[in-house]
């Protein structure tokens, strides 16, 4: 054969450049005896190219003598590394050649041996021959090498995984008749899977996942009767999952899923692979019910077909899948109830059904699988009670049954789940009071039940669950004070108790929680003052004390809380001056509507994070300080209702980043507006009425954004700026501005009274017509806004008929509760795609809407959906829903 050739070739060329170097030493001996003699044979032996002409005299050696004497070393050398090397190797050698290698990946694969059996990743049968290939993890950069390798008819394995490959899979992967187990997986391989794939008969694992591969699953896939592992998930994959996979009785595992273009219905036939373990088809769009033949899965352990669009119930069968440990059907659009042969299957651990349109009671059977550690039953319909049964679940860790219209109160049985460390049932209809036994929770590090009916006393035993790291109990009926050992909780960040019915004052204890993050506790009747222990929570990043009955100073020690970004105060009964110092870090800062007095201290420029500054409705005195121009990132300032004085300062004008609104109304302002307002190009909202301050309004002018502009009440003068802005004022926003002129010269400012010409009667005929032609044109103007307005309301109630409305969660209200809030005093933030409200719904729930810009609208608002709409996570602000029509698009979120 092959070998035996090249074996023939090496002895050769071995066997001449011996028998050339023997030639060498009889010529170097003879020349002792005959210079002439040795002088003929060399001219007879040696080219006329290598022997210049030299005299026969000369007692030395020819130079070229050496030369021919070093000639059949060469000889030998350059034949060992072109025929050592067997066929097989030079073909994986050729195959290397053609990549472009990072580093030394295949640096063992060596010509100078004479067979790859040793080289990395080669394995070699008993007769020498290439069985197995297997490399993984490396950056080789080229394409298959199938086509290369075709003459390795002895190979079992070919295991070639995360190399960046790319390119298609040749046609000539069908020549391997021993091929067990094919890897290709973690790759940019293209095209379509070839039908020769299918030829391979004795092939056992396929492995084709994590490329690009595209085209359908072909039918010949069931001619694969020994396929036990068949991996094709994550490629783009289209079309409908063969009815032949039913042939494939040795299948074990089954995983297609991230291939989103596959569609159709989950094959009947799936159930006859009776030995089927793993059935993965997330991630896709098939549809269509889930058949009542997955009952055959005897051994199956693993069913995952989430993110998908299933629809109709959950098959009864389902039960008869009695090696069944985790069932994920989650994000789908499941129907019907749970079923109660769901509880037979002993050995299930994980049961995730959230986001699904199901309905009914939660069966009690689900009390009976003792395995069971993680349930998660939230975003659907369900209806009835927590079953008691849950107490029998002792392995039980996560409980998940948030978002549904669950009824009745807390079971204390669920105390006996002792190793559970998430209950979350929020935005359900749970009455009653928390349960005191939920102290026996050790474990438990999330307790979320916010927007129930709950109420009574929260429990002290709380402070039994020494791993609690976040409680929210909000939006619920909760009385009485806040237990002072629930601060005894070292690993807490999150409390978040707002908008009960709570009482008394904030334990100085709070200094305990030294992890604290967050800390709301806005909309109760809390009282008293601000402890000062709150200045020792350095990680505290959020709090929001609002709307409650606080009183005294702010404490200076909050100062310490070196972390904290956002501080909400307003609605209290707060009084004393504001802190010379405030924690740096303060992003957002709202102590509006309460009774703080005194200058605004010039530290408060120190505050170079901060977005949004609210200190309405106090009784600040004194000037603005010149510092609050470092405040850079500022984008809302609102000092109105205070009792600020002297003249605006030129430095505000600086703030650039003013963008949603400044509101310096109902002081006592005096002198111009500065010139650098003209800077204010991006500012939405402008309110300096109810102050005293005079000139013209010219540089306002150029103000492109404003959308809402409030100069009444003032000694303004000049003309009013001739700009489609101001000629759409309505005049109740200018009103009580004596000097100001209309346009053209006329003038509301009554002049020359009291002086008696011959022009009088003139004079006054003249005023007669104006008065008249002014009189008409008011009426114009009135039955213009009022058809406008007609037409407005017309139009609304056309666009409220229209609206397109997702709701990821059960909300009460109406699109008319949010669009008729969409006003500049609940703007809390503005962006490159939109603007944010904080909106109020009926409820008593705040939520934040972002309305989107109309030139951002087609894409940022489809791709925020897309993003937020898709994850699920704690750290993430949620998106709670969208509601569009043909003028306006709005986004409903948490507010947080």
């Amino acid at each position: 054969g092959r070998s035996t050739f090249l074996g023939s070739k090496s002895f050769f060329a071995t066997s001449l450049s011996l028998s050339l170097t023997l030639l060498c030493v009889y010529i170097y001996i003879s020349h002792k005896h005959s210079k002439t003699k040795i002088h003929g044979v060399l001219r007879f032996t040696i080219p006329t190219h290598f022997s210049p002409s030299y005299s026969s005299s000369s007692s030395p050696m020819p130079p070229n003598f050496y030369r021919l004497c070093f000639f059949p070393f060469l000889l030998c050398f350059s034949f060992i590394p072109c025929f050592s090397l067997d066929e097989q190797g030079q073909a994986l050698f050729s195959w290397k050649s053609q990549l472009n290698i990072s580093g030394d990946a295949l640096a063992s694969w060596n010509v100078a041996n004479e067979s790859p059996c040793n080289w990395l990743g080669v394995k070699c049968n008993q007769k020498g021959e290439v069985s197995e290939i297997q490399l993984k993890g490396m950056d080789l950069q080229g394409l298959p090498p199938v086509t290369i390798l075709r003459n390795l008819k002895s190979l079992t394995s070919l295991t070639l995984s995360s190399l960046n490959l790319t390119g298609g899979i040749p046609k000539e992967i069908g020549v391997f008749p021993e091929l067990k187990a094919l890897d290709l997986s973690d790759n940019s391989l293209s095209g379509e899977i070839p039908v020769e794939i299918f030829r391979l008969k004795k092939l056992q694992t396929l492995s084709l996942n994590t490329n690009y591969l595209e085209g359908v699953i072909p039918t010949e896939i069931g001619n694969l009767t020994g396929l036990v592992e068949l991996m094709l998930f994550d490629n783009k994959l289209s079309g409908e999952i063969p009815r032949s996979i039913g042939e494939l009785k040795n299948l074990e595992i089954f995983r297609a899923g991230g291939n989103k273009n596959l569609r159709g219905e989950v094959p009947w036939e799936i159930g006859n692979c009776e030995n089927l373990v793993m059935l993965g088809l997330a991630e896709t769009s098939l549809s269509g019910r889930l058949p009542a033949s997955i009952g055959n899965l005897k051994r199956v352990q693993t069913i995952a077909i989430y993110t998908s669009l299933l629809s109709g119930p959950i098959p009864d069968e389902i039960g008869s899948c009695t090696e069944l440990q985790n069932l994920y059907l989650y994000q789908n659009s499941i129907s019907g109830s749970i079923p109660a042969t769901i509880g037979g299957l002993k050995k299930l651990q994980s049961l995730l059904l959230w986001e699904n349109n199901l309905v009914g009671k939660i069966p009690t059977e689900l009390g009976n699988c003792p395995e069971l550690w993680l349930i998660d039953l939230s975003e659907n319909l369900l209806t009835g009670n927590i079953p008691r049964s849950f107490g029998n679940l002792k392995n039980l860790q996560e409980l998940q049954l948030s978002v549904n219209q669950i009824s009745g109160t807390i079971p204390e049985e669920l105390a006996n789940c002792t190793k559970l460390t998430h209950l979350e049932i929020d935005n359900n209809l749970i009455t009653g009071e928390i349960p005191s036994l939920m102290g026996n929770l050790r474990s438990l590090t999330m307790f979320f039940a916010w927007q129930n009916k709950l109420t009574g006393n929260i429990p002290g035993s709380l402070s039994r669950c020494g791993e609690l790291q976040a409680i929210d109990l909000s939006y619920n009926s909760l009385s009485g004070s806040i237990p002072k050992e629930i601060f005894g909780l070292r690993n807490l960040t999150k409390l978040l108790l707002l908008s009960n019915d709570l009482s008394g004052s904030i334990p100085s204890d709070i200094g305990n929680c030294t992890n604290l993050y967050r800390l709301r506790l806005n909309g109760n009747r809390l009282a008293g003052s601000i402890p000062a222990e709150i200045g020792n929570l350095k990680n505290l990043n959020f709090v929001d004390l609002s709307e409650n009955r606080l009183v005294g100073i702010i404490s200076p020690e909050i100062s310490g809380c070196e972390s904290l970004e956002f501080l909400d105060l307003h609605s209290n009964r707060l009084s004393g001056s504001l802190l010379g110092t405030l924690p740096k870090n303060l992003k957002f800062i709202d102590f509006a509507d309460n009774s703080l007095s005194g200058p605004l201290p010039p530290g408060i420029g120190l505050l170079t994070e901060l977005t949004k500054l609210n200190l309405a409705k106090n009784r600040f005195s004194g000037e603005i300080p010149r510092e609050i121009s470092t405040c850079r990132s500022l984008q809302l300032l609102n000092l109105g209702d205070n009792a600020f004085s002297g003249e605006i300062p030129e430095e505000l004008g600086r703030i650039s980043s003013l963008a949603i609104a400044l509101n310096l109304s109902c002081n006592g302002f005096v002198g111009e507006i500065p010139s650098r307002f003209s800077d204010f190009r991006n500012l939405g909202v402008l309110d300096i009425s109810h102050n005293r301050l005079t000139g013209n309004l010219i540089v306002l002018s150029d103000l492109q954004n404003l959308v809402s502009l409030n100069v009444s009440f003032n000694d303004f003068s000049g003309e009013l700026p001739n700009t489609p802005f101001f000629r759409r004022l309505p005049l109740s926003d200018l009103a009580s501005n004596k000097g100001l002129y209309i346009s053209n010269g006329i003038s509301t400012r009554p002049d020359g009274l009291g002086s008696s010409t011959p022009n009088t009667s003139a004079v006054k005929l003249g005023i007669a017509i104006l008065v008249a032609v002014t009189a008409v044109l008011v009426l114009l103007a009135v039955y213009t806004l009022v058809r406008a307005r007609v037409a407005e309301k017309r139009l609304l109630e056309e666009e409220i008929d229209s609206w397109e409305v997702t709701l990821y969660q059960k909300l009460d209200f109406s699109i008319d509760d949010i669009v008729k809030n969409l006003t500049s005093a609940n703007v809390i933030g503005t962006g490159s795609s939109g603007v944010v409200y904080r909106i109020t719904i009926p409820s008593g729930e705040t939520l934040a809407v972002k309305k989107m810009w109309s030139k951002e609208q087609s894409g940022a608002f489809n791709s925020e959906i897309n993003t937020l709409g898709s994850i699920r996570h704690r750290n993430i602000v949620r998106l709670l829903g969208w509601c569009s029509n043909r003028n306006l698009k709005l986004l409903f979120y948490d507010y947080l």
